[in-house]
């Protein structure tokens, strides 16, 4: 739900002529530097910090990369050229890969459940697409957001690897790759967009995603995968999809034709199979990080 608010935030600073990438930067940074205080006022997470080992910062350098530079960076920026339930629906593609991929190197299989689940997704963003009828801007969104959908795809492959050996805080692990990604995202968006108009109305915006849907959000979603496979933790983010349909049409006047909705619906459902479906591991945690 929160992330699902996020898009319709964004695409309001966007209208407000806030430069893409910038606005991404500044978003992560500022939530960054919220969870400061909470790792480096606190012992514990301190002594976290000086116990990490090179590969330990290796695998989470490349983690905020992906996540936060790329993947937040090509979601900002594909907004800026494409309806927000467009966008929604593209990264709707990122669990079709995580299943293949997943399986070659996390070796988790999906059940045969889940694959039908994952099938109705598939089906459900064909009918939204088809036939296809995009203009030459439409086309640089479309390549953007696909280029999300890899980064989304791969974050979430690395993000259960990191997450599942279990041996550090959710809290640590998005504090060092956030602070590592967002500022990496926040020079990029200074040095070919520049800082744009900042006015009261834009920081209290960059505010609000930060605190609540950021840092909050992804400590939260950090969490979760613990205990979620790299498939049911990315085929949950499809549940944003059709809250991010409903809050464009409310508050942004994005509307939605029959074949569009059938498509959001067929995606929904498809989430639905997929939670039933869910295939209880075989292994416990401590063996299944040594695979």
């Amino acid at each position: 739900m929160l992330w699902a608010s996020s898009w319709v935030l964004i695409k309001f600073g966007l209208r407000a002529s806030l430069p893409a990438l910038t606005f991404a930067g500044l978003r992560y940074t500022f939530a960054f530097l919220c969870l400061v205080p909470f790792v480096l006022l606190n012992g514990s997470n301190r002594a976290v910090l000086k116990s990490l080992t090179r590969k330990d910062w290796w695998r989470l350098v490349l983690l905020g990369i992906i996540f936060y530079t790329l993947a937040q960076g090509s979601q900002f920026l594909s907004l800026a050229y494409l309806p927000a339930a467009m966008v929604s629906l593209m990264l709707n593609l990122a669990p079709i890969m995580v299943a293949l991929f997943g399986i070659i190197f996390l070796r988790e299989h999906p059940s045969l459940g889940q694959w039908l689940g994952i099938a109705m997704t598939v089906v459900g963003v064909a009918v939204y697409f088809l036939p296809l009828g995009v203009n030459n801007v439409q086309v640089i969104g479309l390549v953007v957001a696909f280029s999300g959908v890899l980064s989304n795809a791969a974050s979430s492959l690395l993000g259960r690897q990191v997450n599942r050996l279990a041996n550090h805080s959710p809290l640590i692990i998005t504090f060092v790759s956030m602070g590592i990604g967002s500022i990496l995202l926040l020079g990029i968006g200074i040095t070919i967009q520049g800082f744009g108009k900042l006015d009261s109305q834009s920081w209290l915006l960059i505010a609000w995603l930060a605190i609540v849907n950021t840092a909050f959000a992804f400590t939260l979603w950090n969490q979760t995968l613990r205990t979620l496979s790299a498939v049911e933790s990315s085929i949950i983010n499809s549940l944003m999809m059709p809250q991010i349909a409903i809050q464009a049409f409310v508050f942004l006047g994005e509307t939605l034709n029959g074949k569009e909705i059938l498509g959001l619906i067929l995606v929904s459902l498809g989430v639905i199979v997929v939670q039933l479906q869910k295939k209880q591991e075989t292994q416990p945690l401590s063996e299944a990080s040594q695979a």
